[in-house]
């Protein structure tokens, strides 16, 4: 299993998570949200692209 990097941020009332190895990004309410929508996004994106 490989490790991915998060990079997280405030914007205004929003958290913003990106995984610059994979170039997926996600936002939520709170930094929990933010990073479980980021490995969801990079998950189904590794799925779709690893092929």
């Amino acid at each position: 299993m490989k490790t991915y990097r998060a990079l997280i941020q405030k914007d205004e009332d929003m958290y913003v998570a990106d995984c610059p190895e994979v170039g997926t990004v996600s936002q939520g309410k709170t930094i929990e949200e933010a990073l479980a929508n980021l490995k969801e996004a990079t998950e189904l994106y590794l799925e779709e692209f690893s092929k």
